[in-house]
């Protein structure tokens, strides 16, 4: 039967020192880690939808536009992926800038599959003023 090895106590504090190193120098990766890419969308494309917001979503880590476009079946739901709420407040936006029946125009890039959804380009409200710009991460 063999005996253990037994460390040094010096041995243990370098090894803990250096997780410790390693693991301070890892922490501010993962924010960035944890977004998601955004390859869903066409950045090749721009689709312009002109409908009435049905519900505007101030929340983390994206805001959202539910908009309803109208199509010859009736009223299509699209949902648009903004930026964080920080993002859009650093911009002029802000959580009471929209409201359900709000007619506004909406350029997205659209999602890659064809679904209605895509990322936020810019808008502007019914009568052709434009909403803020949105300021680019």
């Amino acid at each position: 039967m063999s005996t253990p090895i037994k460390q040094h106590p010096r041995m243990r504090h370098w090894q803990v020192s250096l997780l410790v190193l390693v693991l301070a120098l890892l922490l501010p990766v993962a924010p960035v880690l944890a977004h998601h890419s955004a390859a869903m969308f066409d950045d090749q494309q721009s689709v312009t939808l002109t409908g009435t917001v049905k519900q505007f979503q101030w929340s983390n880590p994206h805001c959202w536009i539910q908009l309803l476009v109208s199509d010859k079946a009736g009223p299509v739901e699209w949902s648009v992926e903004m930026g964080s709420p920080s993002q859009l407040y650093r911009g002029g936006w802000r959580p009471s800038i929209l409201h359900a029946g709000d007619p506004m125009v909406v350029v997205v890039h659209p999602m890659r599959d064809g679904s209605k959804g895509g990322l936020f380009v810019s808008a502007t409200h019914g009568d052709g003023t434009p909403f803020a710009e949105v300021p680019k991460q």
